[in-house]
Order: C-alpha cells, then structure tokens, then sequence
C-alpha cells in the first residue's frame, strides 16, 4: 500500500469517528431530556382523550335534547287463547310527543285493538293514555296525556334527508328505556309489505338498529330533529330498519286531531307511474310522471279537463316521478283545495287547475 492510498484510508477513519462521536453526544442530550419530552407527549395524549371528537359529543347532546320526549308506550288488549278463552295481552312500543297539549306519535300497530293504554316518560311519571285517532294505511296513531311541563321533540323536514346522513334511533326496544343507536340513512323511498294485504310506502332506510319496542320511536338527525317515525323491521336481516318520513307524520297527525280520521284527497284517476322502460315501450317524450290510464267520471279530474293518456309531470309545480310522490303532495294539499297539474298530452305541455275531494270510502 502506497503512501497516497494510506492518507486516504486515514482521512475515512477519522470521518467515520467524527460521525460516531456526534451520533453519541446527540443521543446524550436528548436522553437527557427525554423525561420532558415523555411528559409532554403524555399531556397531549390525555388532552385529546378527555375532549370527545366533534361527532360523539353530537350525538350525546342531541340524544340527551330528545330522550326525554321519547316515552314507553304499554297496552292490554283482549285476546282469545287456545282455548278460545279471552284473556288480557300486554304490548310495549314506543312513542314522542309533539305538542306540549300531550299529543303523542306512535304506530298503529302498537296501539291497535288496545283497551288500556298507560304512558311513562322518562322522569318517571305515568300517565293515562287517550287514543285520539289511527289511520292504518300509514301505519300511525296519535295519542293524548294530560300533564303539565312536558318535554317535546322538534320535528325536521324529512324532504330535506339525504341518503348518507349520520342519524339516531332512540326508543324502548324490549323495554329498555331510552336506547339509543346510531347508524346512516341507507335508502329514501323504500316501500314494504309488513302483511299480507298492508303495504308501507316511502319509507326511510337506516342500519342504526331497531328491534322490538322501538316502533312508534324516534329517528332523528344530527340537529335534534325528529325526521321519522321508527316503524319496522326485516326480521331475517341485519341493519335494515324503516321510518315513516315525519312529513307524512306531521300531515296525518293534523288530520287525525282535527277530525279523528285521516281524510284523503283524490284526483279521480287511474294511473300508472313511468319509469324509462315503460317509456320507452309506449314511445313517450318523457321518463318520468303519472300516466293516466283511466279518468273516472265526475271525478275531480274529469271536471278538469283531463283524459286518459295524459302524463302528470308536476304537481304544484313539484315534479312527480313515483305514486308515492304523487300521494304524498296530495295529503300534503288537503281536500277542498285548488292544485295545478303541469301535464304533457301529445308531446305538448299543458297546464290544468282543480279541486281536489274526498277521496270516496270503500
């Protein structure tokens, strides 16, 4: 080994010493301060733990807003056993109330046939229960207690629910006061056939769990808003539970209140509702409405003007693209007022003004 490769093997020793004596010194120094730096690190580990996320500490403030209006819904009815004995049958459910009058929601299957119905808050206090009206088509019922300093919940806009959005049932599933469970919006306009012959229809989808009891609770958003009426279940599936829109609610239970009885406009026709393939087999200009496929006579419609073939495309200037739509903005208008129909008759737009009746009693 000549003198020049002797330097330069000297010169990367040395290097190599200087880089391993920096890394000690280094080292020492902040072990020596390791301690304040463990202290710190552990100071901000407990302070993110004591302060709750954003969206925990929404759902406990906005659960313990509407829990107390949330109340335990327990009817006798009178059933025949075996054999054929009549005999008392206790049932449990759920219900909110809405009016600080005592006016409570609920589902009509829980309070259907009951010949006893004794309401508990959750404070403890045990009321009475007066049925004020039931309307079985939708699944809804409102009842009355007579008290004073009630806590009432807030009913939201369910037109405003999107599919996605974070919500919260809270109802008495198997007795279990004031349980609440969090989940998504999965699905608006859902329809269901909860017996043979009773279909629910535009209903709200949410995997935030329901079991038994919790029908006639309450779903509600983010806000503390009550946007449904918790009201089934597929019991052979998992996280797949429906909500009456409280749209719907509002407008049955005014209706229910003030005549005791869901009064239901008509417009007199038969209809189909389009969908593109149907469209397209008719080789109509539109996808979407209400295809008239008969007009009854003396109808509200026929006195307007209308005639089979006809397409509604709006209603009140809302478009309409399902039956339930269609259904909906009729209860929402109320017999006895004036509606405008937007209408597409052979490829033209044309507009019709009528007044909507009672529907006629089956």
């Amino acid at each position: 080994m000549n003198r020049e490769e002797k330097m330069r093997y000297k010169r990367v020793y040395l290097l190599f010493l200087t880089l391993i004596t920096t890394c000690i010194v280094l080292f020492g120094l902040r072990a020596a301060e390791f301690p304040a730096y463990a202290n710190s690190f552990r100071n901000t580990l407990e302070s993110e733990e004591g302060a709750l996320p954003a969206l925990e500490r929404e759902i406990i403030k906005v659960s313990e807003r509407v829990k107390p209006a949330v109340v335990n819904i327990s009817t006798v009815r009178i059933v025949a056993d075996f054999f054929f004995n009549l005999v008392p049958q206790e049932g449990v459910g759920s219900g909110v109330i809405f009016d600080r009058r005592g006016y409570i929601l609920t589902n009509e299957h829980v309070i259907h046939g009951a010949k006893e119905i004794r309401v508990t808050l959750p404070d403890g206090r045990e009321f009475k229960g007066e049925l004020v009206g039931a309307d079985s088509m939708t699944d809804l019922a409102v009842i009355k207690i007579n008290g004073e300093n009630l806590p009432i919940a807030e009913l939201g806009d369910s037109e405003k629910v999107r599919v996605g959005e974070f919500c919260i049932a809270i109802g008495n599933p198997f007795g279990l006061e004031s349980t609440v469970t969090f989940g998504v919006v999965s699905a608006t306009g859902r329809s269901i056939r909860t017996e043979p012959e009773k279909l629910l229809e535009n209903l709200i989808q949410t995997d935030a769990a329901i079991n038994p009891g919790n029908s006639g609770g309450a779903l509600i958003n983010l806000k503390g808003e009550i946007i449904g009426i918790n009201t089934a279940i597929i019991p052979y599936a998992q996280g797949i539970g429906f909500a009456i829109p409280i749209n719907t609610a509002k407008v049955v239970a005014e209706s229910l209140i003030k005549y005791g009885r869901v009064i239901r406009p008509w417009l007199g026709i038969y209809y189909l509702p389009l969908t593109p393939q149907v469209a397209s087999r008719l080789r109509l200009s539109v996808e979407y409405g209400i295809y008239i496929i008969s007009v009854v006579p003396g109808g509200p419609a026929d006195k307007a003007g209308l005639m089979k073939g006809d397409i509604i495309v709006r209603f009140n200037g809302q478009k309409i693209r399902t039956a339930e739509q269609l259904r909906d903005a009729l209860l929402r208008a109320g017999v006895g007022k004036r509606v405008f129909l937007t209408v597409l008759r052979k490829g033209k737009m044309r507009f019709f003004e009528l007044t909507l009746e009672e529907r006629p009693q089956r």
